[in-house]
């Protein structure tokens, strides 16, 4: 939620901005007056424009730290995957281990014989 407020809240400095700016220049009034109003909005734009930068710092650093999140658990969850894949090769072979082929009885030749 404060990712969207803090989106507003830049859309709001940018088109008060504007505003200001097309407001000023369509206005029924003198040229001098409407100079002077240009040279204060003018000496606002700075303050305006830090305000601007701070948010959006403030809006990277928190995508910044929910893609850190992001990336923290699923590299969690391929370290379980990976785990898990582990220990089941290890059953798989330790079953195979257990289940040899019995040596062939003295009536039986041994299998390479019987295939050959």
């Amino acid at each position: 939620m404060s990712n969207n407020r803090s989106g507003f809240l830049g859309g709001i400095i940018i088109g008060a901005t504007f505003g200001a700016i097309a407001g000023l220049l369509v206005a029924p009034r003198t040229g001098r007056e409407t100079r002077q109003l240009i040279k204060k909005s003018a000496d606002a734009l700075p303050e305006l424009a830090e305000d601007l930068s701070t948010t959006v710092q403030l809006q990277a650093d928190r995508l910044s730290e929910t893609a850190l999140r992001n990336w923290d658990g699923t590299l969690g969850r391929l370290r379980e995957a990976v785990s898990a894949g582990l220990d089941a090769t290890q059953r798989e072979h330790q079953l195979l281990n257990r289940t040899e082929v019995e040596p062939p009885t003295d009536s039986q030749p041994p299998l390479r014989d019987r295939l050959l």
